[in-house]
């Protein structure tokens, strides 16, 4: 079906048409949505909410641009608005922003799911300004607004997600050579 008739049927409130649309896009959310939770019970309730603000303003949906880029906003505003009113965000020093390592290349040699564990262990300060701007390339400027936050903390909260994940990148890029032998 293609998919204007599908947002259509959706407007009018088509069980059938909302269940189609939610198997066609959950897979894709929900991997926005792992990438912003701690740990996959929470990626699931923010799968769930998304849909569920997706159908209250499908009718908003005015076919201007992309729909799954709009429901993609939709998902991670979900998953930003969980933290965006609760005090998680800190301030660095600038001493401790000059120790920042950029480490993002060594990447590509660890397993994306050893990754995405590491990430979702993160505080949830950390964890979004990371994925914000590492993974999705937000500026600090975006981030900041985004969170509401200023960019000095955007910054500072970037470094220290850094600063938890390169030991423990290090430790299995060592663990891997190791084993490879």
């Amino acid at each position: 079906m293609h998919i204007k008739q599908l947002i259509n049927r959706c407007k009018n409130q088509n069980l059938k048409a909302q269940k189609e649309l939610y198997d066609g896009f959950a897979p894709v959310l929900y991997g926005i949505c792992l990438k912003y939770s701690r740990n996959k019970h929470e990626a699931e309730d923010n799968l769930h909410d998304t849909f569920i603000t997706i159908f209250e303003k499908i009718n908003q949906f005015k076919f201007k641009g992309s729909f799954e880029g709009w429901i993609k906003r939709i998902c991670l505003n979900t998953c930003l608005t969980r933290y965006r009113n609760q005090k998680v965000f800190e301030l660095i020093n600038e001493d401790q922003l000059k120790e920042v390592v950029s480490f993002e290349s060594k990447f590509s040699t660890i397993s994306l799911q050893y990754l995405l564990k590491c990430i979702q262990e993160l505080p949830d300060r950390y964890r979004l300004v990371f994925n914000l701007y590492v993974l999705d390339g937000h500026s600090h400027q975006e981030i900041a607004d985004m969170l509401s936050i200023s960019v000095g903390t955007s910054k500072s909260n970037l470094s220290r997600a850094r600063a938890i994940l390169k030991p423990k990148v290090e430790s299995y890029i060592q663990q891997k050579k190791v084993s490879n032998g």
